[in-house]
């Protein structure tokens, strides 16, 4: 019986740290990273593009002396349209625009109007008024919203050149503020990003 369990152990524990060693190898690598780091992995707009474009236009905006005078006494009513993408790219520009939106809700200058939750809204005005479930006396009554008074609108562009080995992309992101009263272009400004991608001479 001893003999056995000698000749059997070191076989079975050999197995075992086999097996282990081939579960961690099947592994996957997953980190934490810094989403503020910049990793130029393509010369697509990246995660780290976003971040550069949504700061830099709050930062100009802001700092801007006529809208810093706008706002000095009180929070105008902002209205954010959608980013539009002009490039090539398949861009999330829903994430670029709320990102802006973020950023400028944080700096606690403007108030907002957020057309993207209207139909929302008029399915909960409609269930108030026409259920018969809600108090008619606590009832939000229609027609009271806010208006902007201010327009925030923006475009990204590329222009793309490849010339060999080597892939050239120029980025540009434009954002204009317009006076919805008097439709006088208050604010305007432009981002630009250009990425160089040199494919190496072997397995490029």
């Amino acid at each position: 019986m001893t003999r056995i369990f000698r000749i059997l152990i070191p076989g079975v524990a050999a197995l075992f740290a086999a097996v282990l060693l081939a579960g961690c190898a099947a592994s996957p690598d997953i980190r934490y990273g810094d989403p503020n780091a910049h990793q130029n992995l393509s010369t697509d707009f990246g995660a780290s593009d976003l971040q550069q474009v949504a700061e830099g236009m709050v930062d100009s905006l802001l700092t801007f002396p006529p809208v810093v005078e706008i706002t000095s006494g009180r929070r105008p009513v902002l209205s954010v349209t959608r980013v539009k993408n002009k490039t090539l790219q398949h861009i999330d520009t829903e994430s670029i625009t709320d990102s802006i939106r973020a950023k400028l809700i944080k700096s606690g200058k403007f108030r907002f109007i957020d057309r993207t939750t209207d139909q929302e809204a008029m399915e909960e005005f409609a269930a108030q008024q026409e259920s018969g479930l809600v108090d008619p006396k606590k009832a939000v009554p229609g027609g009271m919203q806010a208006g902007a008074e201010y327009l925030l609108t923006s475009n990204l562009s590329e222009i793309r050149q490849q010339g060999g080995r080597v892939t050239d992309v120029y980025y540009k992101f434009t954002m204009n503020l317009k006076n919805l009263k008097t439709g006088i272009l208050e604010w305007s400004d432009e981002k630009e990003i250009r990425k160089i991608k040199t494919r190496p001479l072997i397995g490029g």
